[in-house]
């Protein structure tokens, strides 16, 4: 088990690689603008021109989270320091088992999947961030 202090040293540098201008962007964009409704919307997005942007976000968490899985940080430590896991699970969490089957990565996003269904309320609070971005999508629409 990692003390309090080398859990904060390793969250403050995944602070800091999170403040690379690309990666900033792609996850704004995933916060903000990627919402699949469907299945077949999230391929066809994560297969498109916003893949790397898709890669590139889904990679950083299930990396950081593997942290959490291995020892590394404490695992309320790290969901204090980064809600925004959350935030970025919910858009794909009810499509997991399919992107999984469909794309021959059955690990994919399992790190990051363990880590906020683990969480007190877990599967509860994705569900409702997916509602409140399904939301502001019909508001917007």
């Amino acid at each position: 088990m990692p003390t309090p202090f080398e859990s904060a040293q390793l969250n403050l540098k995944l602070f800091e690689l999170r403040r690379d201008p690309v990666l900033r962007e792609a996850r704004q964009w995933w916060l903000q603008s990627f919402t699949p409704r469907t299945f077949e919307e999230l391929l066809a997005v994560a297969g498109g021109e916003r893949n790397a942007s898709f890669r590139m976000v889904a990679g950083y968490w299930d990396m950081a989270a593997s942290f959490v899985t291995f020892g590394a940080i404490d695992a309320e430590m790290f969901r204090a320091a980064n809600p925004e896991i959350f935030g970025t699970m919910s858009k794909v969490y009810p499509f997991l088992p399919q992107l999984r089957e469909v794309a021959k990565i059955p690990e994919f996003l399992h790190h990051a999947e363990s880590l906020v269904v683990s969480a007190p309320n877990g599967v509860e609070r994705l569900q409702l961030l997916r509602e409140q971005a399904l939301a502001r999508l019909k508001s917007e629409a």
